[in-house]
């Protein structure tokens, strides 16, 4: 049986916040955007360039705000200029962690806060 895995499902507060964060901070895509205004909720559908995995934000209307939780850890995404996006980061309204590396060796990764409390892991193209 062949599977693959198509896409991760984030509940979000404010759709628009969220699209702001990985659209203009992250090079993510808006694929489509579908409405349900009778049954309260919308979708929108991101595509990140170079992945077949996508993001589905569902907008619950008027939802008491989620909790992340500890089970959940964050999402991982890859960029070939690890430093100026950590610049970019450190530079927006979002909270951005210290350049790290595993046991202390080079910096490879760090992470970044989007509006929801959703951690994205970014890392240094390998």
């Amino acid at each position: 049986m062949n599977q693959q895995l198509v896409e991760i499902c984030l509940r979000v507060r404010d759709l628009e916040a969220t699209l702001d964060f990985y659209t203009n901070l992250f090079d993510f895509e808006v694929a489509s955007r579908r409405e349900f205004p009778e049954n309260k909720f919308d979708l929108v559908y991101l595509n990140s360039p170079g992945s077949s995995v996508q993001i589905e934000l569902t907008y619950n209307y008027n939802a008491e705000p989620y909790n992340v939780g500890n089970g959940f850890s964050h999402l991982g995404v890859t960029v070939s200029d690890l430093e100026k996006m950590h610049g970019v980061c450190k530079a927006s309204a979002y909270e951005t962690g210290d350049l790290r590396g595993l046991s202390g060796g080079t910096p490879s990764y760090f992470f970044v806060t989007d509006p929801d409390g959703y951690r994205i892991e970014v890392k240094r193209t390998k």
